[in-house]
């Protein structure tokens, strides 16, 4: 989740900087991330996207490839919810049925 956070974080700068004369959009691999994350933690790499069209001011953010990612982003981050959830409301039984015994 925190991953996911991270991204959106991400995402909101690259479209606040949609104007931004020079300003290179850039992106999480998430997939590659994941791996990371399950060793020690430590924040995400940021990298520069590559293959965007750029204008001539060197800006290549693409507003509607961020808003395809802000929508990838919640759905995976609603996803990632409900499986801590789930995962809480086991643990949360386990201690239960421990109890009535």
């Amino acid at each position: 989740m925190d991953l996911l956070a991270a991204r959106q974080k991400l995402v909101a700068r690259n479209i606040a900087n949609a104007d931004t004369p020079g300003y290179k959009s850039q992106d999480i691999d998430f997939q590659q991330e994941l791996q990371r994350l399950a060793e020690p933690a430590g924040e995400p790499a940021m990298t520069e996207t590559a293959g965007l069209v750029t204008k001539s001011d060197g800006n290549n953010v693409n507003l509607d490839r961020e808003a395809r990612m802000l929508s990838e982003n919640d759905i995976r981050f609603n996803i990632a919810t409900q499986l801590m959830r789930g995962q809480i409301k086991e643990i949360h039984e386990a201690i239960n049925e421990g109890r009535s015994q």
